[in-house]
């Protein structure tokens, strides 16, 4: 009978984590597929993300968390390329995303000239004023302007010959209002609602740089989105004696402008928030994960690491100090406490085209979720529970 119930507990466990290996796959593979093209600022791809957000908390059984609607919507200028995106170097048309990138900050640009050597590794072209730059790795990010120029970022194994003759079709366009919204949510708490537990995760990537190109955003930040997803889910299902609310920040990659917009025009209150986990960067593990912010609050840092030292979850757990590197960052400055956990190890692909869920190997999602989990109840200061219901 024991051996029976042993095996049945065995494998309960290993369909969870079958269950739970699936339902991170199947979400980083939605968000990162074409029709989200990069959820960013063309072919709609960060409104149609957040349609699928809204979708799923609303399926789970998550709450707006004003009461009306997931949305809190605000906006700010980007400049996009939507349209046109070729180049050519001494007559060899390169490859978007993967031999050249253009500077977000550029304006378009339409010509053929000759490229004046400056330097070992950059070039221009006065007459069309065109700045070719030669680099190791090429890494997009998101402007809100565009200057008077046109930079071209292009990895220097992409022409053997040195660069002579450029010929550009590119075009630009400054949204100078482009509107987004935060994507809010909340389970209400069972015993003591006005205890408020937050995670946190950006949703908006890099979008699309022409008609052909877009950056897919696995690790960066469909991961965290998926570890999001699944918490919400769990909590639905499971709801706590404190609240558990969620946030899908847009605006990010433009400089954490969705967790700027919360703080400012919080629909909770910040002094409700006991604590707040900010997922980002969540699709590997094997390293471990850093924890930002860990040196601000020791004392929940140790309970952290006590956690997962008896859960055997992560083989290491760094601490990291105070760094506005991701929307942890201005409830952090508010007075909210907060963690950012991102993992360690694996895949290196940022900010690229290469960043695919195909190479994520989403090596600590279930531990990650466990330890979370755990977490959130020493925090409750209730017992902690096993996981055998999540799925």
């Amino acid at each position: 009978m024991k051996f029976k119930l042993a095996l049945l507990l065995l494998l309960t466990t290993n369909c969870l984590r079958a269950q739970d290996s699936l339902f991170a796959r199947k979400t980083v593979d939605t968000l990162t597929s074409p029709y989200f093209w990069g959820r960013g600022y063309t072919n709609d791809g960060v409104h149609k993300a957040a349609v699928f957000l809204t979708a799923q908390f609303k399926a789970y059984g998550v709450k707006p968390m004003d009461g009306k609607s997931y949305l809190q919507e605000f906006s700010y200028p980007v400049n996009t390329f939507p349209g046109k995106m070729k180049v050519l170097i001494n007559g060899m048309e390169l490859r978007p995303g993967k031999d050249y990138i253009v500077s977000p900050d550029s304006k378009g640009v339409t010509g053929t000239g000759k490229l004046d050597q400056i330097d070992g590794t950059h070039f221009v072209d006065k007459q069309n004023r065109i700045v070719l730059s030669l680099e190791d790795k090429l890494t997009w990010s998101v402007e809100a302007k565009a200057l008077d120029y046109t930079l071209i970022q292009m990895d220097k194994k992409a022409v053997k010959q040195l660069p002579a003759t450029i010929n550009a079709d590119i075009e630009n366009v400054v949204i100078p209002d482009f509107k987004t919204a935060n994507i809010c949510g909340v389970v209400k708490g069972t015993s003591k609602p006005d205890s408020v537990l937050v995670m946190t995760a950006h949703y908006d990537h890099l979008g699309g740089m022409g008609i052909n190109t877009y950056f897919p955003g696995a690790n960066d930040n469909a991961s965290g989105v998926s570890e999001l997803l699944g918490l919400a889910k769990y909590y639905a299902a499971h709801p706590q004696p404190y609240t558990m609310a969620f946030i899908c920040f847009s605006g990010e990659e433009a400089g954490l402008l969705g967790s700027k917009y919360f703080t400012e025009n919080p629909l909770i209150p910040l002094k409700s928030i006991r604590f707040l986990i900010n997922l980002d960067l969540n699709g590997t593990g094997i390293e471990g994960i850093t924890v930002v912010n860990a040196t601000i609050y020791p004392q929940e840092f140790a309970a952290l690491k006590q956690i997962n030292s008896v859960g055997n979850y992560l083989v290491k757990v760094n601490p990291r100090g105070k760094a506005a590197n991701s929307d942890h960052y201005f409830f952090t400055e508010k007075g909210v406490p907060a963690f950012f956990i991102y993992t360690l190890g694996g895949i290196k692909a940022y900010h690229d085209v290469y960043d695919i869920s195909a190479t994520l190997p989403l090596t600590k999602y279930t531990d990650l979720f466990k330890l979370i989990v755990k977490f959130n109840n020493s925090l409750m200061k209730k017992t902690q529970v096993t996981l055998s219901s999540a799925n």
